[in-house]
């Protein structure tokens, strides 16, 4: 056991001691402490970064983001206050308190006034993924002030604090504010402040607790009551923002488990011969929870297929959950490959879709003719009775006549008419020629009655 232990300590020497690793105290103090003030130079970069990120959230373009966070001064007030706290200097504590609000109101009234005149109004995926903070943005944020404690502390500095100022994602959150300002949309405003606010506790909290395992000198004269005020206000602050973060963690994970249960439950279920999913849609609103799964290729029995369905559900933990099955037209799946996408699936319904509408076209037509065949005869007859008086009775419609020898079918139109008296060959061939010329067709054969 014991040489257990010793094979431990000595690891954690070699990999994890500190000791030659960092700075002297003073040096790191000095390094910090110089980053907390917004004046000249550092004023202006921090503008121009907000501009630019702003930039790159309106365009939705990664890489203009990256670089605004790179050249961001926003980090120093933070990690200000965090070793404020850390070796009781409330001087420090109050300065870097104040320059953080100040540059956090200098972000918030750039970005507003660069949303209200930019033309482009549309929030895109990047500023919308801002306004919904999670616990995992608290871990990252309480991992990154660690490591930015740590790099800073570090003889070689390397690229540590940029890499936590793109990892913590300061500035996106205030261009969100600003955005939600200018397009008075409160969500945003409100999701975007609580993850600025929480990036900044934490990263606060991560650089005190650092300071402590550094063992960082106390400053002098020391007011230990208040310093012990200033360390419970401090967890307090960091619950009371922490608590609303593992609510939405907790939403999103639930929502996330929701529509994983649901693919598995279609996957599985919903594998019928001739039938294939052309969408679903798990949707948790209000605590009403519903899935909805549009199918196409062969017709089912609604009744049947709900029946055999519901009771499936629990088995993937979707009890109580709304399913409606919304079955589209027949024979659409035998057009599409068994690994066909959802885009293919689609056109080839359409595709079905305007053949089907081609085929009913052209019945209409159809029964367009027809209906003026049928009719024919009433519109005929006022006519008939000036040219034909004696004429009392006549029956147009097409006839299929059949070949008993040959088998070889012929369309002839047929017409029965009766006369009320005996009339002449003259009459009849003249009376032959007026329902062609009327109805347009040759050879109509007349039966007298």
């Amino acid at each position: 056991m014991s040489k257990i232990k010793q094979l431990v300590k000595t690891i954690w020497d070699d990999v994890f001691s500190l000791k030659g690793y960092v700075e002297g105290e003073s040096q790191i103090e000095d390094e910090i402490r110089q980053g907390i003030t917004f004046r000249g130079s550092q004023a202006y970069i921090l503008v121009f970064a907000i501009l630019v990120a702003s930039l790159g959230l309106n365009t939705n373009s990664t890489a203009v983001i990256i670089g605004a966070m790179l050249i961001s001064p926003l980090m120093g007030p933070i990690i200000g206050i965090g070793l404020a706290i850390g070796i009781t200097d409330f001087d420090l504590l109050r300065r870097s308190g104040r320059n953080l609000l100040i540059a956090a109101a200098i972000s918030v009234a750039a970005s507003t006034v660069f949303f209200l005149i930019s033309p482009v109004a549309e929030g895109h995926s990047e500023l919308l993924a801002r306004t919904q903070p999670t616990i995992y943005d608290v871990l990252i944020a309480f991992f990154g002030g660690a490591a930015g404690i740590v790099g800073m502390s570090a003889r070689s500095k390397g690229n540590v604090v940029p890499g936590v100022a793109i990892a913590t994602a300061l500035m996106p959150p205030l261009c969100t504010v600003g955005y939600g300002i200018a397009t008075w949309q409160p969500d945003y405003f409100l999701g975007a402040s609580y993850l600025f606010i929480i990036n900044s506790i934490f990263i606060a909290l991560a650089t005190y607790i650092g300071v402590k395992l550094l063992r960082f000198s106390t400053v002098k004269a020391q007011d230990p009551a208040r310093a012990r005020r200033v360390r419970r206000w401090v967890y307090t602050i960091a619950v009371l923002a922490l608590l609303p973060s593992i609510y939405l963690t907790y939403t999103m994970i639930r929502q996330n488990t929701f529509e994983l249960n649901a693919q598995r439950f279609v996957a599985r279920e919903m594998n019928f011969s001739g039938t294939q999913v052309l969408s679903e849609t798990a949707t948790d609103k209000d605590g009403r929870r519903s899935l909805e799964v549009v199918l196409v290729g062969r017709l089912m029995s609604q009744d049947s297929l709900m029946a055999a369905l519901t009771p499936r559900m629990a088995h993937y933990g979707l009890g109580g959950v709304k399913l409606t099955v919304i079955q589209g037209g027949h024979s659409v799946i035998t057009k599409v490959s068994d690994n066909a996408s959802v885009t293919e699936v689609f056109n080839a319904a359409q595709k079905t879709l305007q053949e089907r509408q081609a085929t009913i076209d052209s019945l209409q037509s159809e029964l367009a003719g027809v209906e003026r065949r049928d009719s024919i005869s009433s519109v005929m007859a006022p006519e008939l009775k000036i040219v034909f008086p004696a004429l009392e009775d006549i029956s147009i419609s097409r006839n299929v006549f059949c070949n008993v020898q040959t088998g070889v079918r012929d369309t002839t139109e047929l017409a029965l008419v009766r006369f009320n008296r005996d009339v002449s060959d003259t009459e009849r061939k003249k009376l032959r020629e007026y329902i062609e010329a009327r109805i347009q067709v040759r050879n109509v054969k007349l039966i007298f009655i």
